[in-house]
C-alpha cells in the first residue's frame, strides 16, 4: 500500500494511493467519532505514555502532560535532546518514533484502510521548505523505525504543488509558475514552482520556522485570559492540562470562524470549572493576529522580488493556519484575482505526496536548498574569519535515485588540528556575511598532525599555528543528497587517515526543549 504522509505541527493527513484516486485515510476518533486525521499528540503519565487519539482523551485528566506541536520542537533538535516536562525528561526522538508507531497502528487496525496481514506500508513524507537535515533526518528515522517504508521526502509546498497540476492542468499545455502560500500550524513556506505539463521546477523557496495557526490559538488565548482579567501569576499556575484545554478550545473557536462570524465565545470553564465564559471581539483577535500574517507576506514579497519580478499565473493558498479568513483576505488585498484556494486546505500536501507515491515517473520535481550551508574560515594568517558557502541557497538538488552533489576543498593547513564550524543561515548580506535565520550546526575536530590520529578526544588537545604549512595536504569531500542530507569525508593526503561526518547537530550535548508556550509571542 502506497501512502502520502503529511507530519503536520498538529494534524497528521494520510492519503493513499487507489488505483489513479486519492482519498484520504480516516480514523476511529473520540468517543466513536470518525476524522481524516489523526493528532500528533503524545501524553505522558511517569512512564506511561500514550499518542494520538488516545492522548487526546488524556486533556481532562490533569496527572497527564499533554504535549502539541512536537514537530515544532525538532527545529533546533538533536538526536540527544530531552524533552523537560518537570518531573522528569525524555528523549525527543524516542517520543517522535513512538508516535509514528502508533500511527502505523492505527493505520493497520482502525483506519478505512482494511490492510490485510502482512501489508508493506511504503510512504512519501512530507517535510517544511526550510527544514534543516536534523529535522529531516530525525522525521525519517522515525517513521523508519516504526515500521513504514520511506521511498522519499518532499518539501510540502511542492507536494501542495503536485496536486494542483494534478487536479487543475490536465487540459493546460503551456508553462505556468505558481506560488505556493503555505501556513501550517506551526510553520510558513512560500514556493515558487514552474510546471510545464509532468516537470515541476522549484524556483526558490522562503519560510518562517515560527509561524502557524498554533500562534493564532496563542494569541486567542491570550486575549481570553486578559478579557477575564486572570493575572500572571494564575497562568503560570496553571498545569500543563489546563493549558492544552484552553489551546485546544482557542484551536476549535477559531477554526470554526468565517467572514461573517464578529464574537468568539471562549468557555474558560474548560480550563477551570470556576471560570466563566468571556466573549472577544473578531475585529480585536484579527488586530493581534495580523502581525503575524503580515509577516507571512514580508517572506512573501521577498521572495518574488528577489526571483520573479513578481510575475506569477496563480497564488496557491495550503496549510490548515491559511483557514483564518483573515490569512485570504489579506493577501486577496496584495494579489487580488490571482489568488486560489485549494479545495483541501488542509490535505492539498498529503494528496500530493500520494500522487508521487504512486506515479514517481510521472511528476519529475526539482528541488531546490531551502538555505545556505557553509563553514567558517580563517584568512590572513588567522586575523579575520570568513563565511565559506559550501552549498548555494536555491541550488539544484538531484532528484531521488541520482547521484548526490559534490563539492570538494583542498588546502595545505596549518594547524595540528582543523576545528570546523559549520552552520546554515536564510539570508547573507553584500557583504557575503551569513544574516537572517542562522542555526548552529556541528564542531568537528580533524586531525591533521599524523601523531593525533589515534586521538579519541581531540577537544583535550590544544590547537597549534605552525609558522609554515605541515606539508600535509589535505582534502573536503562533501556531498549533498535528494533530501538535503551533507556529508563531508576528510581526508589527510599524505598520511591516508580519512573520516566521514554525517552534518546535523551530532556532536552536541544533549539539550532540553519544553513543551508549548505559556506566554505571549516572543516571551
Amino acid at each position: 500500500m502506497r501512502l502520502g504522509v503529511d507530519f503536520g505541527t498538529n494534524r497528521i493527513v494520510v492519503a493513499a494511493a487507489d488505483r489513479g484516486n486519492y482519498p484520504l485515510v480516516s480514523f476511529e476518533g473520540a468517543e466513536g467519532s470518525t476524522a481524516d486525521w489523526y493528532p500528533s499528540l503524545i501524553a505522558l503519565h511517569g512512564h506511561e505514555r500514550c499518542y494520538g487519539w488516545e492522548a487526546w482523551q488524556k486533556q481532562v485528566d490533569d496527572a497527564w502532560t499533554v504535549v502539541r506541536s512536537i514537530k515544532r520542537l525538532l527545529e533546533d533538535a538533536g538526536p540527544q535532546t530531552v524533552l523537560d516536562i518537570g518531573e522528569q525528561q525524555v528523549p525527543l526522538n524516542e517520543l517522535l518514533s513512538g508516535l509514528a508507531s502508533a500511527l502505523h497502528t492505527a493505520l493497520r487496525e482502525s483506519s478505512n484502510l482494511r490492510l490485510p496481514a502482512g501489508a508493506v506500508l511504503e510512504i512519501v513524507l512530507g517535510v517544511p521548505a526550510h527544514a534543516n537535515s536534523n529535522q529531516r533526518y530525525l522525521t525519517i528515522e522515525a517513521f523508519r523505525s516504526a515500521g513504514f517504508i520511506v521511498s522519499g521526502i518532499l518539501n510540502e509546498p511542492s507536494a501542495a504543488s503536485i496536486e494542483f497540476g494534478h487536479r487543475q492542468r490536465q487540459s493546460k499545455s503551456s508553462p505556468e509558475t505558481i506560488l505556493v502560500y503555505d501556513l501550517g500550524g506551526g510553520t510558513f513556506d512560500a514556493s515558487l514552482v514552474k510546471l510545464d505539463e509532468n516537470v515541476h521546477d522549484v524556483i526558490a523557496s522562503e519560510g518562517i520556522p515560527t509561524i502557524g495557526g498554533d500562534d493564532f490559538d496563542q494569541i486567542l488565548a491570550d486575549l481570553a485570559l486578559e478579557g477575564a482579567k486572570v493575572g500572571q501569576s494564575v497562568r503560570d499556575g496553571l498545569s500543563a492540562a489546563a493549558w492544552f484545554r484552553l489551546l485546544e478550545e482557542c484551536r476549535t473557536k477559531k477554526e470554526s470562524l468565517n467572514p461573517n462570524s464578529r464574537r468568539i465565545i471562549i468557555d474558560l470553564e474548560h480550563v477551570d470549572p470556576s471560570w466563566e465564559s468571556v466573549q472577544i471581539s473578531v475585529a480585536d483577535f484579527y488586530d493581534a493576529a495580523r502581525p503575524l500574517v503580515e509577516e507571512t507576506m514580508a517572506a512573501t514579497e521577498d521572495l518574488l522580488s528577489r526571483e520573479s519580478d513578481g510575475q506569477f499565473e496563480a497564488l496557491y493558498i495550503t496549510g490548515g493556519g491559511s483557514e483564518l479568513p483573515l490569512v485570504a483576505r489579506v493577501l486577496r488585498e496584495r494579489f487580488g484575482r490571482r489568488v486560489r484556494r485549494s479545495a483541501y486546505t488542509r490535505s492539498a500536501t498529503a494528496i500530493g505526496l500520494a500522487i508521487q507515491a504512486s506515479q514517481p515517473e510521472t511528476y519529475r520535481l526539482s528541488e531546490r536548498l531551502a538555505r545556505f550551508f557553509g563553514v567558517w574560515r580563517e584568512t590572513d594568517a588567522g586575523s579575520r574569519i570568513l563565511f565559506d558557502p559550501l552549498f548555494e541557497k536555491g541550488m539544484s538538488l538531484p532528484a531521488p535515485g541520482e547521484k548526490p552533489l559534490m563539492l570538494r576543498r583542498d588546502y595545505t593547513p596549518v594547524h595540528n588540528i582543523g576545528h570546523f564550524r559549520f552552520f546554515e543561515c536564510s539570508h547573507r548580506t553584500e557583504g557575503g556575511a551569513p544574516t537572517g535565520d542562522i542555526s548552529l550546526w556541528d564542531e568537528i575536530r580533524f586531525p591533521f598532525e599524523p601523531a593525533l590520529e589515534t586521538e579519541e578526544d581531540l577537544t583535550a588537545v590544544p590547537v597549534r599555528r605552525y609558522g609554515d604549512s605541515n606539508g600535509n595536504g589535505v582534502e573536503e569531500l562533501y556531498t549533498c543528497d535528494s533530501g538535503g542530507s551533507i556529508s563531508v569525508t576528510i581526508t589527510n593526503r599524505a598520511s591516508g587517515h580519512s573520516r566521514t561526518y554525517r552534518l546535523g547537530r551530532w556532536s552536541h550535548q544533549a539539550k532540553s526543549v519544553k513543551p508549548g508556550r505559556r506566554g505571549k509571542r516572543g516571551s
